[in-house]
């Protein structure tokens, strides 16, 4: 399974789903202010404000929602399992039995870190193969850097969602405005 399917897809979906419950709240136009604009009358700016509001609410919640995903539901934690894992089995298969690997961690990361005796043929091929491995981004044999958080990863997908709901809840209120000239 690869780490799109176990840790960012369910980020993905909270965020479509913040978005367009978000979207739906703050792009709706009270009644009133809708027939001021059709009549042509000057419109308070309230409606502005409020999509604002509901946005920048909208993204906190998906924050909210990436951080209890990563840490007490324990998604993060299983990644660093699965690819560990994954990275010990495949040393042991090809009898590498004194190289390790774990995530960077502090801030955690899906970068690869090797450690252990190798020449420099083994240590090119060991990286090469071991980026293969799903939920890796990148391997190294230095601890130096961190490479992006894997919150930073996981809230870029939340984010996606969110404007990806958003989105829908804006065509969805262009069809209701559409329609209320119709109010007869």
């Amino acid at each position: 399974m690869s780490s799109f399917w176990s840790f960012f897809w369910p980020l993905l979906a909270a965020g479509l789903v913040i978005g367009a419950i978000a979207g739906t709240f703050g792009l709706r136009i009270p009644r009133a202010e809708a027939k001021a604009k059709m009549e042509g009358e000057p419109v308070v700016a309230g409606s502005r404000r409020r999509a604002w509001l509901y946005l920048v609410a909208g993204l906190m919640a998906c924050a909210g929602a990436t951080g209890v995903w990563s840490g007490p539901m324990g998604a993060a934690r299983v990644l660093t399992h699965r690819v560990e894992r994954d990275a010990r089995i495949t040393l042991d298969n090809y009898e590498m039995l004194q190289v390790g690997a774990y995530l960077h961690r502090k801030p955690l990361s899906r970068r690869l870190i090797l450690y252990g005796p190798a020449d420099d043929f083994q240590r090119s091929e060991l990286a090469r193969i071991l980026g293969q491995i799903p939920g890796v981004r990148e391997v190294r044999w230095s601890a130096k850097g961190g490479g992006v958080p894997l919150f930073v990863e996981g809230f870029g997908a939340a984010i996606l969602g969110f404007l990806l709901g958003w989105l829908l809840a804006y065509l969805f209120e262009l069809r209701r405005r559409y329609n209320t000239q119709w109010n007869w």
